[in-house]
């Protein structure tokens, strides 16, 4: 009788421990996402291609938050990075990810598959330095022609989670960080100079 037992229990768990394994984290990023593109960070929603960064407010005090804020905003106490985030809808298009010049300060973009929450490429002061740049986000298949000056990013399916992070050195760095963070932005491809493809 006992061994019948573990060996339900056995065939319960292992399968149960497998289909949460598999799709927990997909669940979680699919809560992040509307999360993020119905409330954003309590300023109203973040349309797709579009990037938001956390207030200074939220910032400066995150132990108690404006009552607009999501949970999903306040969930996490980050004393030394900005968060800018945004989904990507490439079907639509190209999108191009332009960013200041940091001026050595460290900060990052990351580019995330949410199917499968991979991260598959990174922008920022450790891969592409601090000065400003130009990154051409491309969907699958996509071939057109790359601006001039501007790095092509491929990503594996169309869409895409962007994270972007800006350090703050203090409460005293807070404006000047944040008004670099709101710099990070997105914008079609269409209408601009396009050369040849590299």
């Amino acid at each position: 009788m006992r061994l019948q037992h573990v060996l339900l229990f056995a065939a319960v768990c292992v399968p149960t421990w497998y289909l949460f394994t598999y799709f927990w984290p997909s669940l979680l990023l699919s809560v992040y996402k509307r999360a993020i593109l119905a409330r954003g960070f309590g300023g109203g929603p973040v349309p797709m291609n579009t990037l938001a960064t956390v207030p200074q407010e939220l910032f400066a005090d995150p132990l108690h938050p404006p009552a607009s804020a999501p949970k999903v905003a306040t969930t996490g106490v980050n004393r030394d990075t900005l968060y800018t985030v945004g989904w990507l809808d490439l079907a639509r298009g190209p999108q191009v990810l332009q960013v200041p010049d940091m001026a050595g300060r460290y900060y990052s973009v990351q580019f995330t598959d949410p199917s499968k929450n991979l991260n598959f490429a990174y922008v920022g002061s450790r891969t592409t330095g601090t000065g400003a740049g130009s990154f051409l986000v491309c969907g699958p298949g996509w071939n057109g022609g790359v601006p001039e000056g501007t790095a092509r990013i491929d990503a594996p399916r169309n869409s895409v989670l962007v994270v972007g992070r800006v350090y703050v050195a203090d409460l005293d760095d807070l404006p000047v960080a944040h008004a670099l963070a709101t710099q990070i932005r997105l914008e079609p491809l269409g209408g601009r100079e396009v050369g040849s493809n590299a």
